[in-house]
């Protein structure tokens, strides 16, 4: 997937990594603590979460609707609502695994695909990257969850969709970053490139 490329004139804000050190090996998470050279010359301590990469999926059904997952979320104790989203599997392309989260998690095909770009979640914290794509020309299915999966999908118009944003109703970053992609594209200020894989 293309990256914007770094700038140039901001080499001079880089840290440099002079030792690391494994603090978690999950089976899904990564924890490490390096020591980095500041660019003043000083070193610091960097705790940081590596993962694998994901995907979020801006599903879009016809007459100004899309589809949206309600999933509880253990870390937050919560029923969240969200988009598709999936974790990549070890050297899958982010368009496959979007295709793969879409059918196992709503039953949904797509016939045309478009790739937004990178967010990255967690900078503070994490190396996570996720690819946002949409997907349109959808057709229905059947799902198939994993077997630790529950979640329940549900159609919103993009305006039922907004308001709740703006009531605080849909907290989760990767979808509140979908709605300014969502708002944007369906305004014709951002445009997209459609594919049938």
């Amino acid at each position: 997937m293309p990256q914007a490329p770094q700038n140039p004139h901001d080499t001079h804000l880089q840290e440099t990594r002079l030792s690391s050190e494994v603090l978690c090996d999950g089976n899904f998470l990564k924890a490490r603590r390096d020591i980095v050279r500041l660019p003043g010359g000083g070193t610091a301590s960097r705790e940081y979460i590596l993962h694998p990469g994901a995907v979020v999926i801006i599903p879009l059904l016809d007459d100004h609707h899309i589809l949206l997952e309600h999933q509880f979320r253990y870390p937050v104790g919560r029923v969240m609502v969200e988009f598709p989203a999936g974790k990549l599997d070890p050297e899958e392309p982010p368009l496959i695994c979007g295709q793969r989260e879409l059918l196992e998690e709503t039953g949904y095909t797509a016939r045309e695909w478009a790739y937004a770009g990178p967010l990255h979640l967690a900078i503070g914290y994490s190396n996570e990257v996720i690819h946002i794509f949409f997907a349109r020309g959808l057709q229905a299915g059947e799902r198939h969850l994993d077997e630790d999966e529950f979640l329940d999908i549900h159609p919103s118009s993009d305006d039922d969709f907004f308001a709740a944003c703006a009531a605080g109703a849909v907290t989760d970053a990767k979808t509140l970053s979908c709605a300014l992609w969502l708002q944007n594209v369906r305004s014709g200020r951002w445009t997209l490139t459609w594919s049938r894989p």
